[in-house]
């Protein structure tokens, strides 16, 4: 089956096992620029920095991964609650929110009112960034509304560390929905982007199964203390969604620790393998997993509002 029928089949499923509304065709009565608007935006900050690319899909990935796929990581703080930017796997790392601004105001300047949620821009830019990289495109399933609250401590519970062995990352993606297929799979989606000092220095000095080289060349860049931020990139192409990222993990060049964990287990370490030499089968794999992860508890129908600033809750 042919990827582009077997994206059709699994959004049929997906959207029956979570029974949500969401349809690739949402908007198109009530805005029908509004997909191309988000990829023209998006294929602009990506060619004015490729990094960019990896930022938005984080942001996706971050944002369902906290009480669903809400647009919930793009709020402020407010006296009533903190902001999921403000918890630690975001505070000082997550990044191309200035992005989603510039796309919501073009949206809805194209649309003529405030017609497309966050929470689905977060979904299409994370598509639209992958295939500005070389990955693959697939229907986004659409109809999501944003939430009106944020939790910083759930952020802090739920996105999985970079520090977790396998036996944790497992339970992180299964209590989203998520299998062990879902895990490998979105792992994947390492193969761009970069990550500060601070994310991998537990690896490069208290692992064992890593690189010595890599280590060396870890160490220069990240000392036992300091420079938190100095960035390394999580596979040697990190502009570019290919399989060199699962060949990195297989001689122990993966740049954290939760990705030499995919190969603690013979099932989650045959996929690694799998994926390293076939990029169609990793690229049809991601996709499968990226919509199941896009559809876990979103808000439909009455639930939530439609934000006019994706930085604040509409008020009155």
């Amino acid at each position: 089956m042919k990827i582009a029928g077997l994206i059709s089949f699994v959004m049929i499923l997906v959207t029956a096992a979570f029974a949500q509304p969401l349809y690739p065709d949402y908007y198109d009565k009530t805005c029908p620029q509004a997909l191309s608007t988000i990829k023209r935006v998006v294929d602009d900050a990506v060619q004015q920095e490729k990094r960019m690319g990896a930022s938005l899909l984080r942001l996706h990935f971050h944002d369902c991964f906290v009480n669903g796929c809400d647009g919930s990581v793009l709020l402020d703080s407010t006296p009533e609650f903190e902001s999921e930017k403000m918890a630690a796997p975001n505070r000082n790392s997550a990044r191309g929110f200035e992005v989603i601004d510039r796309i919501k105001s073009e949206v809805d300047h194209a649309c003529g009112h405030p017609v497309v949620s966050c929470a689905d821009i977060l979904a299409v830019a994370a598509r639209d960034s992958v295939v500005a990289l070389g990955g693959p495109y697939w229907d986004v399933l659409l109809g999501r509304r944003d939430a009106t609250s944020a939790s910083k401590s759930a952020a802090d519970a739920d996105i999985p560390a970079p520090t977790l062995d396998l036996s944790g990352l497992i339970n992180s993606f299964q209590n989203h929905g998520l299998d062990v297929h879902d895990l490998v799979a979105l792992s994947g989606g390492h193969t761009i982007g970069f990550a500060q000092c601070r994310l991998f220095r537990d690896h490069i000095y208290n692992d064992s199964n890593i690189d010595p080289e890599f280590r060396r060349e870890l160490q220069a860049i990240c000392p036992r203390n300091g420079d938190d931020t100095n960035l390394h990139s999580l596979d040697p192409t990190p502009a570019f969604f290919d399989t060199n990222y699962y060949r990195n993990v297989l001689v122990q060049r993966g740049l954290l620790h939760s990705d030499k964990a995919l190969l603690e287990s013979p099932e989650t370490g045959g996929a690694v393998a799998a994926y390293s030499l076939n990029l169609n089968a990793f690229a049809k794999d991601f996709v499968i997993s990226i919509v199941k992860m896009g559809n876990i508890k979103p808000l439909t129908g009455d639930q939530g509002q439609i934000r006019y600033n994706c930085r604040k809750v509409n008020y009155g």
